[in-house]
């Protein structure tokens, strides 16, 4: 006679078959994990794949599981694997090192850094130097290599023309028309020597007249500052032709009919030379007329601006000087009316 379990035994059955942890389904040997996250280091050598325990997880019910199905497949692996297979690579034993390999492994990083923190630093210098200066002393220097050749071709040109009014004595072409050798000395194309005066002026000494900075004075002082400017050098060119000078120079460049004096950025040129503070005006003529005319005595307004702004002329007599002809170009539109 059979005995039919009774709701107690099927209760006890199914609470023993709940107890039972699940166990996971098996994986072939062609899906073994493999490690790729430490593949260079030299502890992998020894590793094998591994999986979690068949006992690890919460107790579940029993479900029917597919081995031949990928999606079941990867849930199985996520319920049952939670742990990743590759994280028994951060337990990796470290590998001893020698201090020979240490300190070594230790210069080299601080070279590495030294090297690296130097060119840093060369950079941000390159970064943070003004491209503008170095073009300036590139420009200033190409301009003060023109001028250099200007004046040694004015002196060659002088040479010249010495030794063609040289020439021109021995023939007798014009040496003795007294009309000719007035026009050249008016026009500045001969030599010429005599009594006059000098008269000496400089800029301020507040003012900063540096032109390798780029700035003028009045840029760089931040305040007006009055400086000589051509105009200045005009007017007194003007008033000594006016005092009856016959032969006028400007730090030794003499002024001719084709000389200008101009302003070319912030430098005073004189024909194409350039000049600097102070400014020494050479006139030949009656020292005496000269000196009263161009004296603070005869311009008291003028004496009065300059000294306002820290400007003293000096005028000194002299009894002999020589000023050298003026650089003049080739005429070829002017002729002469007869």
């Amino acid at each position: 006679m059979a005995i039919e379990p009774g709701p107690s035994s099927t209760n006890d059955a199914q609470r023993s078959r709940r107890e039972q942890p699940a166990r996971p389904v098996p994986v072939p040997s062609t899906r073994a994990a493999e490690r790729h996250r430490a593949v260079f280091s030299r502890q992998t050598a020894g590793l094998s794949s591994q999986h979690a325990d068949a006992h690890v997880g919460l107790a579940r019910r029993p479900r029917r599981r597919l081995a031949v199905d990928d999606s079941l497949r990867l849930i199985d692996d996520l319920t049952s694997r939670s742990v990743d297979p590759m994280f028994s690579d951060a337990q990796l034993a470290p590998r001893n090192r020698s201090k020979a390999e240490i300190w070594v492994s230790r210069v080299i990083v601080f070279t590495i850094c030294i090297a690296v923190g130097f060119a840093g630093s060369l950079i941000v210098r390159q970064l943070h130097t003004d491209p503008r200066k170095e073009v300036r002393d590139t420009l200033i220097s190409q301009l003060n290599g023109e001028n250099d050749r200007v004046d040694a071709l004015g002196k060659e040109t002088r040479k010249l023309r010495t030794q063609v009014d040289a020439q021109s004595d021995k023939l007798g072409s014009y040496a003795g028309d007294p009309k000719t050798n007035g026009d050249d000395i008016a026009n500045g194309l001969s030599a010429v020597s005599g009594e006059g005066i000098t008269l000496t002026l400089a800029n301020p000494l507040a003012a900063n007249t540096d032109a390798t900075d780029g700035n003028t004075a009045r840029e760089g002082q931040g305040s007006h500052i009055r400086v000589i400017t051509d105009a200045d050098l005009q007017q007194l060119v003007s008033l000594l032709w006016h005092a009856g000078a016959e032969a006028i120079a400007i730090n030794g460049h003499r002024i001719g009919v084709q000389t200008s004096v101009r302003t070319a950025g912030q430098t005073i040129l004189i024909g194409v030379s350039q000049i600097q503070s102070p400014y020494k005006i050479q006139a030949i003529g009656d020292r005496n007329t000269l000196a009263a005319y161009m004296g603070s005595k005869a311009l008291p307004s003028l004496y009065a601006s300059y000294q306002a702004s820290g400007i003293y002329p000096q005028i000194g007599k002299t009894n002999s000087m020589t000023l050298q002809p003026a650089d003049t170009g080739d005429v070829n539109y002017a002729r002469r009316k007869e």
